[in-house]
């Protein structure tokens, strides 16, 4: 998911995609450890995301708070 894609959703729609990624890496690290999973790039891609996620979700949150000021 690009930037600005992320940039266009709603804060509930970024928690809920925040929620489901960290589900998602869950299983794959439990993959990873288990000996099962094809394809290891794949955690730090979803860690990565979830980083973009977070960063779009606290400049979301400051803006919020200036403009309440």
């Amino acid at each position: 998911m690009k930037i600005k894609e992320i940039r266009d959703l709603s804060r509930d729609e970024l928690a809920a995609r925040k929620h489901q990624l960290r589900e998602e890496s869950f299983h794959l690290r439990i993959q990873q450890q288990s000996g099962q999973l094809e394809k290891p790039s794949q955690i730090r891609v979803i860690r990565r995301e979830v980083a973009r996620i977070e960063t779009v979700l606290n400049q979301k949150a400051k803006t919020a708070a200036a403009v309440a000021k």
